[in-house]
């Protein structure tokens, strides 16, 4: 295997690491918040609305628009130590 195989190898494996742990935290917040821990979470009010109202209506969505920029930040900082970056 080549060098640069090797590199494209462990910048995958990296790649994949990252979006399993952040899939996982999307997964958690939205299914488990909204819907496993709803009857919990409803005894406390965000804005007025019950708490797990609340994440399984605008809760995930925020939590996955920053899952995005916590992905760009990871893979730009991956591209670097891998020699990716432009």
């Amino acid at each position: 295997m080549s060098e640069k195989q090797k590199k494209a190898t462990a910048y995958w494996k990296e790649n994949l690491k990252y979006l399993i742990i952040l899939l996982s935290i999307w997964f958690a917040v939205s299914y488990g918040a909204g819907i496993l821990f709803r009857e919990a979470l409803n005894e406390f009010r965000l804005g007025g609305f019950k708490l797990g109202f609340w994440f399984a209506q605008q809760g995930s969505i925020y939590v996955f628009v920053i899952l995005i920029f916590v992905y760009v930040r990871l893979m730009n900082k991956l591209d670097k130590k891998y020699g990716y970056d432009e």
